[in-house]
């Protein structure tokens, strides 16, 4: 018989149903393609902008990141296939928000990114250069 003291403690446990609409695919596949989504410094930068601000045109994010709009349009897309975020379009352009139905392992991520990465220097800058974009940017999109 163990001590009590030797016992490991139990993990919490997220319950499956709790997960995203992306769980469909099993909750190890859901869990490797939601940290696999953050993997990218690209994509990591669009959730951090996206946390920062809320909703973002892709040309806003282009601006920001310098880079073509097939190039964020591609990184938004794995996003989105990976329930991170979510769409809205707008005449030609597409709006991103962080997803609404986020689930709890995805919103625990968000925090620790709030946390730890919303500091770093490349996330300052980009939420720097974000600011002045939107203040420099016209009513819509062009």
């Amino acid at each position: 018989m163990q001590n009590s003291e030797s016992r490991k403690p139990r993990r919490r446990q997220i319950p499956f149903q709790s997960l995203c609409a992306c769980a469909k695919m099993g909750p190890m596949k859901h869990l490797a393609q939601t940290l696999k989504a953050l993997a990218d410094p690209i994509r990591l930068r669009i959730v951090l902008l996206l946390q920062a601000e809320g909703e973002l045109c892709v040309c806003d994010l282009m601006a920001v990141l310098k880079l073509p709009q097939s190039t964020v349009s591609r990184h938004l897309a794995y996003l989105k296939r990976s329930c991170w975020v979510d769409t809205r379009r707008e005449g030609v352009w597409m709006h991103y928000t962080l997803s609404s139905e986020s689930c709890a392992i995805c919103r625990e991520l968000l925090e620790t990114l709030k946390e730890h990465a919303g500091n770093l220097p490349e996330a300052a800058s980009d939420r720097t250069a974000l600011a002045a974009f939107l203040k420099d940017k016209a009513a819509g999109c062009s």
